[in-house]
């Protein structure tokens, strides 16, 4: 079954729901169909600002700063944003239709009658943190393994397959899959936005709205304004912009493998004296940082960043508030500043691993990718290698 849109018909409201496919020609002329018939009091788009503004300003990635975005700790979601639109533009480019352009229809036919609109999500950064920090490391390495499958498919969809995407037997499908597959982001990404999405329109406060949203959110969307039109259901989401803090848990897992590593080298100096003791240490260096050296070198990094990388790997294990890809990836950064073809291309180019490599960006979000896992392998081999001398 095909609801491609559905009217919610409340107290004093009438919320008609459009739910879309994001690369979809077809939802396309729908949406100013929708919007020119119903004539509705307000528009509600399935976007942010920051998003808008991006799609609007064409010079946009020509202001990145990616040495601030590593220094502040962005690194990750930056790279998970550009392989994220990556797949959507090559999607969206066998049909002709760039990604979110149902989006910015809905916004120019509105302004075109005359009709305000508000922007209803919640800013992507907010999103993609939240469903990282709720991810334990299984997930998040399942997570890593989806981006990086995402980046190099080669899968084609036909215009068919597309709009397939919006029948409620192949989205319940696909969120059955997800939710078994990745259970803590299905509820970020999916369940949390139904609600958010749901409180944004309902705050819009107009009689008469038209909601354009994806069509995974349709029926999610539609259920929650009923709690909230019931009184069931709180219309203030605020908790859901803020960043969960890290539990006990995870704040002392940081110190674990640095404490674990010291703890041996120290029992390591009384059962065997210093010289056992020295050689721990000697190898434990010798693996953190042979590692992270060689995730830069995988990632083709200039020479100082692999050297960087060796050096800045145990003194990152030591002090967990500061990874290694930080010091690897500045540096790459200065060394090889990025120019502007790199910033005019980096859509492109995330699309494929050559144009990773070849574009200045990608490649210093890649050695620091590259160089932070190299350094945690290196510490999860380290310390058997290092109690195997205890014995000795």
């Amino acid at each position: 079954m095909k609801d491609t849109h559905v009217t919610v018909t409340l107290p004093d409201r009438e919320i008609t729901l459009i739910g879309t496919a994001h690369i979809s020609r077809e939802s396309i002329e729908e949406v100013a169909g929708v919007i020119r018939d119903e004539k509705p009091d307000q528009v509600c788009v399935e976007l942010d600002a920051g998003r808008y503004q991006a799609m609007e300003q064409k010079d946009n990635w020509e202001k990145l700063d990616v040495v601030k975005v590593l220094r502040e700790g962005k690194g990750f979601f930056l790279m998970a944003n550009l392989v994220l639109g990556s797949f959507q533009r090559r999607m969206g480019a066998e049909l002709g239709v760039k990604p979110g352009e149902e989006m910015k229809t809905a916004i120019d036919t509105a302004a075109g009658l005359g009709i305000p609109y508000i922007f209803c999500d919640r800013e992507i950064q907010t999103t993609l943190r939240r469903a990282w920090t709720r991810c334990g490391l299984w997930s998040k390495s399942k997570l890593l393994a989806s981006l990086a499958g995402s980046a190099f498919t080669t899968e084609k969809l036909s215009e068919t397959e597309i709009e397939n995407l919006k029948n409620r037997s192949e989205l319940d499908g696909m969120m059955a899959e997800l939710a078994d597959y990745l259970p803590s982001v299905k509820e970020t990404l999916i369940d949390e936005r139904d609600r958010y999405l749901a409180a944004k329109i309902w705050t819009g406060g107009a009689t008469k709205q038209v909601a354009v949203v994806g069509a995974g959110h349709l029926m999610g969307i539609k259920n929650h304004l009923e709690k909230i039109a019931a009184g069931e259901e709180s219309a203030d989401v605020s908790e859901l912009d803020q960043i969960p803090p890290a539990s006990p848990l995870s704040k002392a897992a940081g110190w674990i493998i640095p404490l674990i590593i010291a703890a041996i080298i120290v029992l390591g100096f009384f059962r065997a004296g210093a010289g056992v003791s020295l050689a721990m240490l000697l190898r434990w260096v010798l693996w953190n940082g042979s590692l992270a050296a060689l995730g830069t070198i995988l990632a083709l990094g200039h020479p100082l960043s692999i050297l960087v990388s060796f050096v800045g790997a145990p003194i990152a294990t030591i002090n967990p508030f500061i990874g290694v890809g930080l010091f690897s990836g500045v540096t790459e950064a200065t060394m090889r500043k990025p120019r502007v073809t790199d910033a005019e291309t980096i859509s492109d180019d995330v699309g494929s691993l050559r144009g990773i490599y070849r574009n200045r960006i990608t490649r210093a979000l890649l050695v620091f990718l590259l160089s932070s896992i190299g350094g945690m392998v290196g510490n999860f081999i380290a310390i058997p290698s290092l109690a195997g001398l205890l014995g000795k």
